[in-house]
């Protein structure tokens, strides 16, 4: 599933939208559209991009009345195509763009989502805070750790916590931090959760700089893949010691750690 980076990159790729205007819409599979797929059509006619941008893993589009938001899931992808072209038989909702365009929501596994609200918090309302903004401080890092239980890497995925990381990049900071992924979350010392912190905004950054992690056929674009140092690298030498990546399952989602570099003491799992 594409994480911030996958979804920042995809975001900005479709600001050219900005100042377009939607004629209309069809839902196409009827569950990608919680938010009534009767009403998309009539209520989009007419409306304006104002602004393309991403929240978590929603790319965003601010219209001159509405809100819509994409949630891309597992095999969602956006694609601008000449209304005349053959139609896509993945396309699960179209938008009539002005100039003879179609904006094709393409999802074979039908998993994606979009919504169209006046309010967006009816669908971000819950996200925690966005981990590369300037008021996600270290103080602010540590003020949501404290009181959490929870493993590291499950605290990590929970979008409530801090919004858009995912199993990669969730993976690839606690590498960075040294950190092993089963360590509760208050068992850390203030350098450790300013190692953690500075982790997540590094592999998040790294990710957008590379246009996000390439894996499978679902996102294309990225080259951080080259880039990884634990995530998908089971069995292989880590980067910094040597000793043989592992892989466990954490909260039902694959975990990729080095033994070496991020240890885990009996004492730390008691809390």
């Amino acid at each position: 599933m594409p994480e911030l980076p996958e979804v920042e990159t995809y975001a900005r790729g479709l600001q050219p939208l900005i100042g377009r205007r939607f004629l209309g819409a069809r839902a196409l599979w009827l569950r990608s559209v919680p938010t009534g797929p009767d009403l998309l059509g009539p209520r989009i006619a007419g409306q304006v991009v104002i602004d393309v941008a991403r929240r978590g893993k929603y790319i965003v589009f601010t219209l001159s009345d509405d809100v819509l938001l994409v949630h891309l899931k597992m095999t969602g992808e956006l694609v601008v195509a000449p209304a005349a072209a053959p139609p896509d038989p993945h396309a699960r909702v179209v938008f009539d763009l002005d100039a003879g365009e179609e904006l094709r929501f393409h999802d074979p596994r039908k998993f994606g989502r979009v919504y169209l609200v006046a309010d967006p918090a009816q669908v971000t309302g819950a996200l925690g805070p966005e981990p590369l903004a300037d008021d996600f401080t270290p103080q602010a890092f540590a003020a949501r750790l404290a009181g959490r239980r929870g493993r590291l890497k499950s605290l990590l995925l929970d979008q409530t916590f801090v919004a858009g990381v995912g199993n990669i990049y969730a993976d690839e900071a606690l590498h960075r931090a040294r950190l092993h992924p089963l360590r509760p979350a208050d068992s850390l010392t203030p350098d450790e959760q300013v190692r953690l912190y500075d982790a997540i905004r590094a592999v998040l950054r790294q990710g957008i700089a590379n246009r996000g992690t390439n894996l499978d056929w679902a996102y294309t674009q990225g080259t951080n893949q080259d880039v990884l140092r634990v995530f998908h690298r089971h069995g292989q030498p880590c980067l910094t010691c040597g000793t043989l990546i592992e892989r466990m399952t954490v909260g039902q989602r694959g975990t990729h750690f080095c033994p070496q570099c991020q240890p885990l003491l009996r004492l730390e799992v008691a809390g």
